[in-house]
This record gives structure tokens, sequence and C-alpha cells, in this order.
């Protein structure tokens, strides 16, 4: 685990999800500044981060950005922040911030719903230097 998580976004996922780890994979890929750790809601970490804010903690259909000291963000707008701070062409996805919340988070709600459909099932399994950024505490 990172030290200094506190200075990082960490993103809380659906551990149990292959939609989510495919993404969670993704941003791995493309996180080429290392601003980014990763927790499942389904850890300890995760459980207490939704505890404390009051958030569901036995559905897991919500993906959570948090920077620490700073901000949350929730559904669709997690998502657009996690491309804003990804920065270079993900940065145009930010621009779907002119989109109510209503409407952008029905689309992720949407795909929410359908998941475990749309998802591969195939297990993501980090590599060494991946280990590193997920949070197990």
């Amino acid at each position: 685990m990172q030290e200094n998580w506190e200075d990082q976004h960490i993103v809380f996922f659906d551990g149990d999800c292959g939609v989510c780890n495919f993404w969670i994979q993704w941003i791995l890929e493309r996180d080429q500044h290392d601003r980014f750790m990763f927790a499942s809601l389904q850890s300890d970490f995760g459980q207490k981060f939704l505890s404390e804010r009051g958030l569901e903690t036995k559905i897991f259909n919500t993906l959570y950005l948090w920077k620490p000291g700073q901000y949350y963000f929730v559904k669709s707008r997690a998502v657009l922040k996690i491309a804003n701070v990804l920065g270079g062409v993900y940065k145009l996805l930010a621009a779907g911030k002119i989109l109510p919340v209503f409407l952008s988070d029905q689309v992720y709600d949407l795909v929410s719903r359908n998941r475990m459909k749309l998802a591969n099932q195939k297990c993501f399994l980090p590599d060494q230097q991946q280990k590193k950024k997920f949070i197990e505490v």
C-alpha cells in the first residue's frame, strides 16, 4: 500500500463486479501521474468510508471518488472527475458536466443495473506495481 494515500484520489468500487474491475484496470493503465488509489467497497477501508458518511454499506452499485479532506463524488460525477484528473484527451469527457446530474446519473444507473450482464466476469489480477495502488485496510 502506498504510504501517502491521503494525497491521492481514491476510487471506491464493487470488488465483485467484472465491469467495475475492467474500469479499474482501464484507469490503472492510464494513470500516468500516479494520482489514483483504489479500494473495494467491500473492504474494511471501503466500509469505513461508507459508514462515516451514512451511505449504504451492503449494496455496492455506486462508484465513489474521494479526495481526502477535499471532496467526494458519486456515480456519473465521479466518472467525469476521474476523466478530468486523468487529463489529456480524457479531460474532454469532463464536458459531460453540462448535463444535469439527474440525467447523467440515469445513464449511470442503467449501466449499473445491467453491469453483471455486461461483465465478462474474468478476474482482474493486478501486477506487483499495480497492487501498491490498492488500499486493503
